[in-house]
């Protein structure tokens, strides 16, 4: 696990990687001197340049924005929708998967001939 950083440290880290100012810039498709403005002035990344400069750089968007992304956590999602869907009897995707009394199967064919 990595130490946390604060928004603004990590900014200078990120800078820092990139190897500089100008190439930070080219990344976001900004100025350099909207850099440097990041660095001594507002002190943290704009929301839109999060997920290229992660990518870039490997700083994690929850070191770069927290009050945008929060820590994430190990947990997996539920299976929910499949044990609903096997509770209801239903096949893959959610289709029946049996053919009730009185009505013919769908076709799937896109011949538009009878099934």
């Amino acid at each position: 696990m990595t130490e946390a950083r604060s928004p603004d440290s990590a900014l200078k880290v990120a800078v820092n990687l990139m190897g500089s100012q100008d190439r930070m810039a080219r990344l976001c498709g900004v100025k350099q001197p909207s850099v440097w403005r990041w660095l001594h002035r507002q002190r943290r990344l704009p929301a839109e340049h999060v997920l290229k400069v992660e990518q870039a750089t490997g700083v994690s968007r929850h070191d770069l924005r927290p009050d945008i992304y929060p820590i994430e956590t190990d947990t997996a999602p539920p299976q929910s929708t499949a044990i609903l869907a096997s509770a209801a009897g239903a096949g893959p995707a959610g289709m029946p998967s049996k053919v009730h009394a009185g009505h013919p199967p769908i076709s799937t064919s896109m011949s538009g001939g009878a099934a």
